[in-house]
C-alpha cells in the first residue's frame, strides 16, 4: 500500500443502501508548532450515526488499543501456511495464505483458539491428522511471545508505554471518561496476558471491566458480554459506542444496535489506513473508519454532535 495524504484530498463513494462515504474527513485547523501531522487527521464516515446518546464504550484490544502484539496476523498465517505446505497437496503458497487469511480474519476477536480450530479442520480436509488445536495455539504463542517479550521488557525498563498504544489512545480513553461513559475492554487473548499487558500499558484504569479468553474452551464471546450490557436498566443499543479492528466486535456491536468504530490500524506505525482491513470492517458493517485515534477532534464531532 502506497502512502496516502489523508488531509489533501476527500474522497466519496457510494454504497448501496448507505450514505455516501466521505474519506478521509479534511481537516481545516491550521497546523500549529507541535500540532500532530496532516496524516494523522483521518477519519472515513460510512454512515453518519451520532453517538450523542451513548453510555457505554466497548474496546478491543490488539490492533485496537495495543501494539504490544503488532504483527501477530503474519505470524499466524505463516505458521499455518508451513503446515498446510509440508501436507504436500500441491496448491500454492498464495493460495493457501488466501485460504488461511480469510478463517484467521473471520475469527478476529474471539479466542484464538477458534482459529486453530479452523486450522486443525484444513489440515484433516486434506487428508492430514491435526494434532489438537491447544498444541498450535501454543506453538502460535511461542513464536509470538518471542516479539512480545521484548516490547513488554523495554516498558519495564522505564520504556514509555504510548510507544506500544495506537496514536491517541490515552487521549481518548481519557475524553470518553471525563463525558462520563463506562468503558469495558474485550479481546480474544488469554485473560491472564489481557489483564498483564493493559495494566504494564498503563491502560487497565480506565476500564470497568476487562474480558478475555479462558481455558481454551472458546466460550468467551464479545455477543455474550454486549447481551450483559444491553440487559442492564435503561439500556439499549445506540447506547454502545464499539471501537475494533476485527469482524467479530464489529458485527456484535451492529446486531446489538450500536456505533461501530473500525480501526483500520496499519500496524506497528499506524500512520494510514490499512485497506486490507478497512475493506473488511465496511464489509463486517463498521460506521466509522480510522487508522489511528490522533482524528480525536474530529472523531469526537462526528459522535456527540460537536460537544467535545
Amino acid at each position: 500500500m502506497g502512502p496516502l495524504s489523508p488531509c489533501a484530498r476527500t474522497r466519496f463513494c457510494k454504497r448501496p443502501g448507505n450514505t455516501a462515504s466521505a474519506w478521509p474527513r479534511p481537516c481545516n485547523r491550521a497546523a500549529a508548532p507541535g500540532a500532530m501531522p496532516e496524516w494523522f487527521l483521518s477519519l472515513e464516515i460510512i454512515h453518519a450515526i451520532p453517538a450523542a446518546r451513548a453510555r457505554i464504550a466497548v474496546f478491543d484490544f490488539d490492533g485496537s488499543l495495543s501494539l504490544i502484539r503488532a504483527g501477530w496476523f503474519p505470524l499466524m498465517k505463516r505458521m499455518m501456511v508451513e503446515g498446510l505446505t509440508a501436507l504436500g497437496t500441491g496448491e500454492s503458497e498464495a493460495d493457501l495464505a488466501a485460504e488461511v487469511e480469510d478463517y484467521i480474519w473471520r475469527f478476529t476477536g474471539q479466542d484464538t483458539i477458534c482459529q486453530m480450530i479452523a486450522f486443525t479442520e484444513a489440515i484433516r480436509r486434506r487428508g492430514g491428522r491435526p494434532l489438537d488445536a491447544a498444541v498450535y495455539k501454543q506453538r502460535f504463542l511461542d513464536r509470538l511471545y518471542r516479539v512480545t517479550n521484548l516490547r513488554m521488557e523495554e516498558i519495564r525498563g522505564g520504556g514509555p508505554p504510548d510507544r506500544h498504544l495506537v496514536p491517541g489512545t490515552r487521549r481518548l480513553l481519557e475524553t470518553l471518561r471525563a463525558r462520563g461513559m463506562r468503558l469495558y475492554l474485550a479481546s480474544g487473548t488469554d485473560e491472564p496476558a489481557l489483564l498483564e499487558e493493559a495494566a504494564l500499558l498503563d491502560i487497565a484504569r480506565y476500564f470497568e471491566g476487562i474480558h478475555g479468553a479462558r481455558d481454551n474452551s472458546g466460550g468467551f464471546t464479545k455477543r455474550a458480554l454486549l447481551e450483559r450490557l444491553i440487559a442492564q436498566p435503561g439500556m439499549e443499543g445506540e447506547r454502545l459506542v464499539g471501537f475494533g479492528d476485527g469482524p467479530v466486535e464489529t458485527e456484535e456491536i451492529k446486531r446489538a444496535g450500536g456505533i461501530a468504530v473500525g480501526l483500520a490500524t496499519d500496524e506497528p506505525e499506524c500512520r494510514v489506513v490499512n485497506e486490507w482491513k478497512r475493506a473488511r470492517l465496511i464489509a463486517s458493517g463498521a460506521d466509522y473508519i480510522v487508522p489511528h485515534y490522533g482524528c480525536h477532534d474530529e472523531l469526537m464531532e462526528v459522535l456527540f454532535d460537536g460537544r467535545r
